[in-house]
C-alpha cells in the first residue's frame, strides 16, 4: 500500500509522480485515478491539478520516472556493449513497473528523461558508424524485443497463469508424445527439470539482434 504523505512535506510534482508510480505498480494502471492517488498522498483530488495539468500529464511524468532508471549508453562508450546493458536494464526496470511497457512508445509528448534515453542511443550509435537510418531500425529493433518480452510477462501477470513448471506439468499429463513428438521432448527433458530460463532466453535473443547489426555495420563499412 503506498505509503500516506506525512502532512508537513509540501506536495510537489515529483512526490506526485513517484506516488503515481507507486499505486500503478501495486494495482496496475486500471485502477489509477486522480482521487485514488489523492487518497494515497493524503490530499484532495483537485489539489493535485497544482502540479500535474490532467491524467495525460500524470502518466506522461511516470513514464519518464521509469525511463530514468533505464541505463543510459555515453556516446563513445562500445555500441555492442552500451546496447547490452541499455536492453538488460530496461528489462528490468519494465519487471519493476510492468504497466510502463504499454505506455513508453505511445505516449505523445516526451520528457527530459525519455528524450535523453534516445538521444544518447542515437548518438551512441551514430559515433560507431550507423547510418541515420540504420541507428533508427537498430534502435527499434532493441526497443521491440525488450518490450515484445514485457508485454509477455504483463499478460502473464494478467492472466494468473501457472508457473512454468505448473504449466509444463499439467501438458506433460495429456500432450500425446507420438503425436507432438518435439513438444514433448521440449517439456519432459528441458523445462520439467530446471524451469525455463527467461534470463538465459532474454541473452540469447539480444545476441542474435546485437550480431545481426554488428554484421550490417561491418557491410556498410567494408
Amino acid at each position: 500500500m503506498p505509503a500516506q504523505r506525512d502532512q508537513r512535506e509540501p506536495l510537489n510534482r515529483e512526490r506526485v509522480l513517484r506516488a503515481g508510480v507507486d499505486l500503478a505498480d501495486e494495482r496496475g494502471l486500471e485502477r489509477l485515478s486522480m482521487r485514488e492517488l489523492g487518497r494515497a498522498l493524503g490530499v484532495e483530488a483537485m489539489s493535485l491539478y497544482n502540479h500535474v495539468a490532467n491524467k495525460d500529464d500524470l502518466l506522461d511524468g511516470m513514464v519518464d520516472l521509469v525511463i530514468a532508471e533505464i541505463e543510459a549508453p555515453t556516446a563513445d562508450a562500445d555500441w555492442k556493449g552500451a546496447m547490452r546493458r541499455r536492453a538488460t536494464s530496461a528489462k528490468a526496470a519494465f519487471a519493476r513497473h510492468p504497466w510502463a511497457v504499454r505506455l513508453v512508445d505511445t505516449r505523445a509528448s516526451a520528457g527530459p528523461a525519455r528524450l535523453r534515453y534516445f538521444e544518447t542511443t542515437i548518438a551512441n550509435l551514430r559515433r560507431a558508424g550507423f547510418t541515420p537510418m540504420m541507428a533508427i531500425d537498430a534502435l527499434s529493433t532493441l526497443d521491440g524485443f525488450v518490450y515484445g518480452f514485457g508485454v509477455h510477462r504483463l499478460h502473464v501477470a494478467e492472466a494468473e497463469v501457472p508457473d512454468d513448471v505448473a504449466m509444463a506439468e499439467a501438458l506433460a499429463q495429456w500432450l500425446p508424445a507420438a503425436e507432438y513428438p518435439y513438444l514433448h521432448e521440449l517439456i519432459v527433458e528441458h523445462v520439467l527439470p530446471g524451469g525455463y530460463d527467461e534470463a538465459a532466453s532474454f541473452a540469447f535473443g539480444l545476441d542474435l539482434i546485437l550480431d545481426g547489426l554488428e554484421a550490417r555495420l561491418v557491410e556498410t563499412q567494408g
